[in-house]
């Protein structure tokens, strides 16, 4: 089912587009009502959901266990290295770890398996700034 475009569906999109990095429901949310829009929050966490379910942004869940969501760069299955500071992600191929669970699955019999892959580290600029303080 194709889902209408509404000018809250756009406004969503747009302020995830001039997001950088992933950015939570309720922030979005925040971000829009400080430029003036009425948009409600359950109708920003629906916009998202429909998103992510459409491949027009990615979805994961933070360390913390909140949903966070992305304007996605890249069609079809990627996985991400985000950094925990500061938020910076890098869309990645992961053949070695497509390969490793296809096996898995087919191993213990599982068909149609799907995985999601998020690796949280540090990114080189966080990194290098932790190690500069005493």
């Amino acid at each position: 089912m194709i889902k209408r475009n509404t000018w809250q569906r756009e406004a969503v999109r747009e302020a995830l587009e001039l997001t950088d990095g992933f950015i939570s429901a309720q922030a979005l949310h925040a971000s829009l009502h400080a430029t003036g829009s009425p948009i409600g929050l359950a109708t920003v966490y629906r916009a998202l959901a429909d998103l992510a379910g459409e491949g027009d942004a990615d979805s994961l869940q933070s360390p913390e266990g909140e949903s966070i969501y992305r304007a996605c760069s890249t069609t079809g299955h990627h996985h991400h290295l985000i950094c925990r500071n500061c938020g910076l992600t890098v869309e990645i191929a992961a053949d070695a770890v497509e390969t490793w669970a296809q096996s898995m699955a087919a191993e213990h019999g599982f068909t149609q398996a799907a995985h999601v892959v998020d690796v949280f580290g540090l990114c080189p600029n966080c990194s290098a700034a932790a190690s500069a303080r005493p």
